[in-house]
């Protein structure tokens, strides 16, 4: 799972093992640290009608509303978005990008741009 915030907008992306997790356990968590403090974020499985964020101590947790979820782990749907307040929220399926970079991308879902005639 990465995550990428960028002024009021917070993005969660998953790859294939993520949404996987995320079926079998309705949950995951990733962290980062920093010196003598991690800095988690999190992905949960909720039983309510929106997406919505919390942050509390270090963490950073998105919640997701369980028919979202199943959405994105069933379907060929690529993701999900919201507004949290003032925070731009969106939770979608990580592709493997049509660049060239260094990061393993075997677990990225193909990018459908990919496959695309000029």
């Amino acid at each position: 799972m990465k995550i990428r915030i960028k002024e009021n907008a917070l993005r969660y992306r998953l790859t294939k093992s993520d949404i996987s997790g995320l079926a079998d356990n309705g949950y995951l968590q990733e962290q980062t640290s920093f010196a003598e403090q991690p800095l988690i974020y999190a992905l949960k499985a909720v039983e309510d009608d929106t997406l919505s964020a919390g942050f509390s101590g270090n963490t950073i947790t998105l919640f997701m509303p369980k028919q979202m979820a199943a959405e994105l782990i069933n379907t060929e749907k690529v993701g999900f978005k919201a507004i949290n307040g003032a925070l731009q929220l969106l939770v979608e399926k990580d592709f493997t990008c049509l660049d060239n970079v260094d990061e393993d991308q075997s677990d990225n879902y193909p990018n459908p741009l990919a496959f695309q005639k000029d």
